[in-house]
Formats: structure tokens, sequence, C-alpha cells
């Protein structure tokens, strides 16, 4: 009986202690009721003291000052003020700079899904969709990437006219100022569907409205700065471009070496009050073409000459200079691996400024730092992350195009498992990246700069992008391999390196920005605890850190609450009002995450302090864990707004599978390398005490996937969303175009042409070549004259997409690559064959009529040729992946002649032999391609007859009864 009391004296008093750090009650309250706690189950069992004692203990300490900061507030803020490094006023102001948005409901463990739903869904204006549907879309056509890399090296003087004067350098800059004024969301499309047509034309708008002053002098410009440049920049008439690294400084653009020194010096015949520069830019997009530039360096005033003798170094600043102005340097270009954007050097020594051209004047001196990361990290969640999804959303298109029309061991090759393998893991990539862009610029249209959000998708939108286009070349292979004008592949490959480089190298931006800047902005106390920590009065910060440390510790002991209840429940059945039988289960596995992600964060930073700046690898996995869980909220909301179709589902659940393994096992790889292994283990076993919870997604759900890959219009929603999302075509002389005209082909004709392949594949037809079986199926019956033709014009289409380009000796001009399959060189590739092979069975004597017939007549008999084509029911003969066979599956009923009734099917059918085919044939009027092709069939097959003699009367019999099939006899006049 003691035991029993004792045991359940415990537990409440664990019970308790779980209840006040769920329900997150105050330092006092939380005492309070933990001290009565202790005297109820002292009375219960007196033996629950022994845990009892030590909490009662505690609580008095909590709620006594002296003790309290005696004991804990004091030595804590010793401890962590000796562990932290020392912090410059840069990196002040870098870790301060931007703001938050849904990334720090994430972070803190607690998603408020009421504030989640009320996010308005990223939307064109009217202005903007047409902006879109014309002036984007004329440029687009204007636009050949080949000849921009290959041969121009730049943009053509029409296409860089048509940018000017259309507003594509302003769509940033407020009407008033001549500019569009376009949202974030908008100017994400614009970026995307010109980066569609040409990547080059894509950076050469997207950097002035990315990278360029505009930004910059939008927020921070004097009016006279603004009245100067903004109206210029808007219509074209300046080009802009922004030095920031150099030689000795890039992705870590805070170490630049340029100076900026206060002096005197002449401007314009007058003596004023200027700075001194010195620079040597690198890398710096449009630099050559530039007509003013935006310069960053470190400037001082050694001479206290701005009238504060105290301070000489004022750090970083950003200034615009005419790139005409005495002594600056621009026109070298370089060849950033051959992408041929403008991109080149920008130098200048000794060259004197005056002090308004400072951005924001005198009074910004040393806030350049602070201005770069605001404002240029906007423009990093849209521009690279556009350009991105553009790629994807391209190669989603061509792929599934080329996996469908080209044939492998007689079966598409997006049917194989190990292609699925690639392509389901590129359609739900490239849907996790629309996803993506949409909820970053929902957040970015609602103003702020959130500077963790665009980190991570400048991130994982382009190593996204990455995974994407290696699997599309992986599929498509050769096709893709060989360089040329139909390479619709080589362009966004090639450009790859570029994307992960620029606007903050990826790896620097994973394994510090992300998870560095995110615990700054997104944690509720970290960064005041960081300022008190840093503070020179000791004793005023310590009262002050005192309140704010024991915030935090009520914080932290929620999360781990929390993250330990839903470890056995689940987690949190908190979910937005929308939410359906598909998603909810996705967030209460991100409301779990998300507590689980708070603990481990602030075991990371309680216990590593100011060493997990160099705890890089951890620092990168913490990154994961809260980039996918923002990751899977942007799919959630995506699908939320979609078509809910079961394939826009199948998109979805792959994705968000993948977001959750992602993010359990970064999980696991930070619990496992995490130096405190104690700490370790206890964390881990809190927020997954019975292990992994997620799995990839299973095979199944990628063959599925893999199928609705090649799928369109109902039966893959996404596809034929995905073609307003680009410059789409399906024109047959184009680099993208060409591709998906055979493929919308295919899907029209797709059942005659899966069972005409499988009667070809089991041998149903004589002759070498597929334009010998056509004829063969032609003149048996099998099919009609329109439907030969249709299958023959198909056949040239596909073969012409899977062609790839030839050139001289010298590379340097693609040749014209002929077509032999088509409908014009069709006749030159039939053979003789089937009469050879008659010819030789006449003459060994195997051949009789009943032989004959069953290789020459038509539909009255049951050859296989016609069994095949004429099948329409499955009870015989399983088709598809059930028969292995072949791969070709009967999509659909194909009606053949035998069961063609309509007048239109019984003309076609019309005998010849009434119709008077002669005199139709000298009519021009019935002299189309499809008869003139027919002649020119029954002509070649009749030219191999050999002449008669007694020995072969009857094999020239048979072989007359064969040329006289009713496809058209040619007339004498015909010439071949």
């Amino acid at each position: 009986m003691a035991i029993g009391l004792f045991i359940l004296a415990v537990i409440i008093q664990l019970a308790v202690v779980l209840a006040i750090f769920l329900l997150s009650l105050s330092r006092v309250t939380g005492s309070i009721v933990a001290l009565i706690t202790v005297i109820v189950t002292a009375v219960i069992s007196p033996w629950s003291l022994i845990l009892g004692v030590p909490m009662a203990l505690l609580c008095l300490v909590l709620l006594v000052a002296p003790l309290r900061q005696s004991l804990i507030t004091k030595p804590v803020y010793k401890a962590l003020g000796g562990a932290m490094p020392s912090m410059s006023d840069t990196e002040r102001e870098a870790l301060d700079a931007g703001t938050s948005w849904w990334e720090k409901e994430l972070f803190m463990g607690a998603p408020n899904w009421d504030t989640f739903a009320s996010y308005p869904y990223p939307k064109l204006s009217e202005e903007e969709q047409s902006f879109i549907d014309n002036e984007v879309e004329a440029l687009c056509t204007m636009l050949d990437e080949w000849q921009i890399q290959h041969k121009d090296k730049e943009l053509s003087p029409e296409a860089w006219q048509f940018i000017k004067d259309n507003g594509f350098l302003g769509l940033i800059i407020p009407k008033e100022f001549g500019g569009l004024e376009f949202s974030s969301y908008a100017q994400s499309r614009v970026m995307s569907k010109i980066a569609s047509r040409s990547p080059t034309a894509a950076v050469t708008c997207m950097v002035p409205n990315s990278l360029g002053p505009g930004e910059l002098l939008m927020h921070y410009g004097t009016d006279e700065q603004k009245q100067r440049w903004l109206p210029g920049l808007a219509k074209g008439d300046e080009v802009p471009c922004f030095g920031l690294t150099g030689p000795e400084a890039g992705s870590d653009a805070g170490a630049i070496p340029d100076t900026g020194v206060v002096c005197y010096g002449m401007h314009e015949g007058e003596q004023v009050l200027g700075l001194r520069m010195n620079f040597s830019k690198r890398w710096i997009t449009l630099a050559p073409i530039a007509t003013v530039v935006g310069l960053a360096f470190k400037m001082h005033d050694p001479e206290g000459l701005l009238g504060n003798p105290e301070k000489t170094d004022y750090g970083i600043t950003c200034a615009l200079v005419p790139a005409s102005h005495e002594g600056v340097v621009t026109g070298p270009r370089h060849n950033p691996i051959g992408s041929p954007f403008m991109n080149g050097t920008v130098d200048g020594k000794d060259v004197f400024i005056p002090l308004d051209y400072i951005i924001g004047g005198v009074e910004n001196a040393g806030r350049g730092w602070r201005m770069l990361m605001e404002c240029l990290g906007v423009g990093r969640g849209i521009s690279l992350p556009a350009l991105s999804t553009s790629a994807s959303e391209m190669t989603y298109l061509s792929v599934g195009a080329f996996a469908k029309v080209r044939e492998q061991f007689k079966i598409s090759v997006g049917k194989f498992e190990g292609v699925q393998d690639a392509t389901s893991r590129m359609a739900s990539n490239t849907y996790m990246l629309e996803a993506f862009r949409h909820l970053v610029t929902c957040g970015l249209n609602q103003g702020g700069t959130p500077s963790v959000m665009t980190a991570m998708a400048k991130y994982y939108a382009t190593e996204t992008m990455r995974s994407v286009v290696n699997d599309g070349m992986d599929v498509v292979g050769g096709r893709a391999v060989q360089m040329g004008p139909r390479n619709f592949l080589a362009t966004p490959y090639q450009a790859i390196p570029v994307s992960i480089t620029v606007e903050g190298a990826n790896i620097l931006t994973r394994s510090l920005m992300i998870f560095g800047q995110g615990a700054m902005r997104c944690h509720p106390y970290l960064f005041d605890e960081l300022q008190l920590l840093q503070s020179e009065d000791k004793a005023a910060a310590t009262q002050e850190f005192d309140t704010l440390f024991f915030k935090h510790l009520g914080y932290t002991f929620n999360r781990g609450a929390k993250a330990f209840v839903a470890g056995y429940v689940g987690g949190s059945n908190d979910a937005p009002s929308f939410a359906d039988a598909f998603t909810r289960p996705y967030y209460k596995h991100i409301n779990r995450l998300s507590a689980s992600f708070a603990l481990t964060a602030d075991m990371a930073l309680g216990l590593l302090a100011g060493d997990l700046k160099r705890k890089e690898m951890l620092s990168g996995r913490l990154a994961d864990i809260h980039s996918h869980l923002f990751i899977a909220t942007a799919i959630l909301q995506f699908y939320e707004y979609g078509s809910k179709s079961e394939s826009e589902r199948l998109h979805a659940e792959v994705a968000l599978q993948n977001s959750l393994y992602t993010a359990q096992e970064a999980f696991v790889s930070f619990f496992a390398n995490f130096p405190n292994r104690m700490a370790a283990n206890v964390v881990s076993f809190v927020t997954f005490p019975s292990g992994r919870i997620f799995t990839p997604a299973g095979d199944e759900l990628k063959r599925q996937l893999g199928d609705t890959f090649m799928d369109d219009f109902a039966a893959n929603p996404f596809r034929d969303y995905l073609k307003t999302m680009v410059y789409y075509n399906t024109d047959a002389d184009d680099v993208t175009g060409r591709m998906e005209h055979a493929y919308q082909t295919l899907v029209e004709i797709e059942p005659l042409w899966q069972k005409f392949k499988k009667a070809e594949h089991q041998d149903s037809f004589e002759g070498l070549t597929f334009e010998d079986h056509v004829v063969h199926a032609s003149q048996n019956g099998g099919i009609t004259e329109e439907e030969a033709e249709v299958l023959i014009q198909y056949n040239a289409m596909r073969f012409d997409s899977l062609l790839t380009d030839t050139f001289d000796e010298h590379l340097s001009e693609a040749l014209e690559r002929d077509n032999p399959h088509a409908l014009e060189n069709a006749v030159h590739q039939l053979t003789d064959y089937a009469q050879l092979k008659q010819q030789a069975k006449n003459k060994r004597g195997m051949s009789d009529d009943s032989d004959t017939a069953a290789d020459t007549d038509a539909l009255a008999t049951d050859t296989p040729a016609t069994a095949e084509l004429n099948d329409t029911s499955d009870t015989d003969t399983k088709t598809g992946d059930e028969n292995p066979n072949h791969g070709y599956e009967s999509d659909g009923d194909v009606e053949m002649v035998s069961e063609q009734d309509t007048a239109e099917e019984v003309t076609s059918q019309t005998d010849f032999k009434k119709s008077k085919p002669q005199a139709e044939a000298l009519d021009h009027r019935y002299r189309d391609a499809e008869s003139h092709l027919s002649e020119r069939m029954s002509n070649n097959h009749s030219r191999h007859i050999d002449p008669p003699d007694e020995a072969n009367d009857s094999a020239e019999a048979n072989t007359l009864k064969h040329s006289e099939q009713p496809v058209h006899v040619p007339h004498e006049d015909d010439k071949v």
C-alpha cells in the first residue's frame, strides 16, 4: 500500500511539472503551484519528499530574487559572456538586419495556423497578367539562346531596345518615377518566363530589379537622388550595376578591402568635401554596359573632417557613381561558364567623389552593410528562385515529353522503374519549387525584409533545381549531351554553377546564414540576451538578463514538454481551417517537428554558445530542419489552392514525404554528431522516443507519379498548369517546341500508335522498315490510308525530335538534319523484302493460294496483323504492363476498318475500282500528300516485280494481286 501511494505521489509531482511546462506558467505562478504540489503529495506519501524537497528548494530559489540572482543569474551571465565571441559593428548589423515572417512561427515551435490561413495567396493583377501575356511573350519570341550563347555572345540590339523601352529594368520602381511597381510575385513570374526562353536575358533583367541600386535608392536615397536616377532607371536610359565582390571578398563581402577616405577635392570646378576612392570589383553583372555604378566600400575619416574626431572608421558604405566619372574603369568582360550575360570588372584608383554620392547622404555613412542585407536580401528571394523554378519546370515539360516519345526495348523509357525513380523525384521537386515560390513571394508581398526566408529560398531553390536538371540529363542521355540548337537541356545544365555561386554561395548560405540569422531573427529572446552579454554596463545588464533568461528557460521547457508529449501522441492537432483528410496528418507532423526543433536549437545555442558559429556542419543540419519545415508548409498551401486532383495529390504526397524525411534525418545526424553526448541522447529521446517515424516515398508511389509525369491535361493538371508559368510553344522547329510537338501529337494518336506498335512488335507485318509495315497494314486493310498517313507523319515527328545536332569539322556551324522518315521521303524507306521473300517461297514450291492469301488478303482473313489491329477487347490478350512481351497499352479503343460505319468512314473505304481512281488522280484536288505517298509506295513495290516467265506464273499472279490492293494505282503520267 505504501509503495503504491509513493508511486502515485511521484506521478502527481511529475504530471504537475509537465503541466506547468505545457501551460507555460510564469516563474512565480509555476513555483507556487509546484510548492503546493509538494505539500499535497507529502500528505499522500511522506516518501515523496525524496523528489519533493529538491523541487521545493528550487522553487524557493526561483521566488527569492537575491538567491536566484546570486546562485543562477550571475554565474550564467558570466559563463555565457565569456563563451560568446566579441562582435563587430558590421556583424551586429548583419545579425540585426531584416525582419521575420512565417519562418519565425516554425522556429518557435508552436506555429499559429490561423495566421498561416490568413496569408493572402499571391495572384497577378490585370496589369501584371497583361504584361506577362504581351510584353514578356513578345520578348521571348525574340530570343534564341543558342544564337545568343554561341554566335552573338550577347543579346541582340533589338532585344536590348525592347527590354529598355518596355520597362523590364524598372519592375520594382514606383509608378511616380515611371516604373511598373509590380508585386514580388509578379517579378518572379516575369523572370521565370524570360528564363524559360533565355537565362542570359533573364539575368540581364534580373539584376536591376534585385542587385541594382534601384532598391537601395527607393528605401534609403535622398529625394534629390531619387529624382536624379529613378526615372532613368525605369525607362532604361540608365543601366545599373552594383560593385560588391572582388578578388579578396566573395561571399565574405564584409571583408571588402575597397576604401573611401574623407578629404577635400575638386568636383565640377569646385573644391568640396568628398571621398578619395580606391576599389577593384570583380564578377559584376552589367558592369561592361552600365551607365551608373553602385559601390560598396569601407569608409574612413582619419582627420575627423565630418565633425567627430572620435570616429575615424565608419564601416561599409554605399555610393552611386556615374560610370563616366573620371577614374572609373568598366568594360572588360568575364565569361561566366559560357553564359554570355554582361559580367565584368569595375576599377578605380584615387577616384574623388563628393559626399552626396553616398546613398542617403552622409547620414547613411557606415550603414551600407545593413542596407545590403535588407534590400538585396529581398531580391535574393525573388530572382534566383524564379530562375531555378523556371529551369525545373521546363525540364519537367521537356523530359516528360521525351520520356513518353522515346521508346527503348519497345516501351516508352518513362515506363522503366529505374527512370521513374528519377522522374518521380523531378516531378515532386518541381512541385515543391512552385509551392516554395508562392509562399516566399506571399511573404515578400506583405512587405518587410525577411532575410532568413530569402536565404532559404536561394539555397534550397538552386540546389533543388540542380537535382532536377541532373536527373533530366540522366533520363535524356545522349540527346541532352550533344550540344547544338536542338538541345533543350544543356543551357540550364551549364548555368547551374552560376546560380549556386552568386548572391551568397550555397555552402555559406546553408552552413552559416540560415540558422545563424534565423536564431537572431526568429528566437524570441536570443538577440536581446546577446545584446546584454555584450553590454559594458554589466550591473544593469545583469538585472535585465535575470528577467529575460528565465523567460527563455520557460520557453525552452515548454517546447521540451510539447516535444515529449508529441513523441507519444503524434503532435498537436492544430491545423488551418481549410485542412482536409489528406493534409491534416501533415500539419500534425509539422507541429511535432517544430516543437522538437525549438528544443534542439535551444540545446545547441545553450551548450555550444559562440562555438556553434564554427560548428558549421551542425548549423547546416539545423538549417535543413528549419527550411524543410517551411517548405512542407509551402507545399500544403499550394495544394490547398490547386486542383486537388489525384495526380496533384501524388505530387504533393511525394514532396511532403521527402521534406519530412529530410528534416528527420537532419535531426538524427545532428544528435549523432553533437559534442555533448548526454545532452544529445536526452533530447533525442524526448523528440524521437520510438526512433525514426518517417520513411521516403515507396516504390509504388514513385511508379504512380512516374506514370503521371508523362500525362497531360485532365490526367495531369499540374503539367497543364506549368505551361502557363513558362514560355510554352509547340513549334516543330523550335528548341523546346520540337519535343512538345511530337509529344502532343502522340497524345492525340496514342491508341492507334500503341495498337500498331504492338502488332509490329509481334512480327505481324512483312518488311524491314516502319514504312514497309505501314504499307503492309494499309494494303491488307488493317488500317485506312488516313491512318497510315497519321502514323507516317507522327513517326517523322518522333524521329526528328530525337535527332541531335551535327557540325562541320571545326564545330562552328550546325548542319541541316535530313529526316528520312518525313512524308516526302517515306517512299525511299520502302524495301522489296516482302516480294523477295515471296518469290523465294514460290521458287522452292512452298507457296499455295491459301498461304499467299494469309499473307496478303485484307480484313476478311484472320492474319496476325489484322487480328491485332482490329481486336479492341481485352478478354484474350493482355496489354501494357500486364503483358511481358510488349509495353503498349490500349489507352482507348481505335475503330478499325471493319468497325467504321459513318458516312465519312464509308467514303474512305470506297471500292476504288468503282470510283475511278485514275481520273481522280489526274485531278489536282485529289492529289494530296497521302495519295501521292501511296502511289509512290505502290510504284516502288511494282518496280521490283521480276519479268514473268513460265516458272513464275503463279508468283506473278500473286504479286500482281498484292499490288492491286486499292491504295492508289500509279498513273502512267505520274513521276516518282
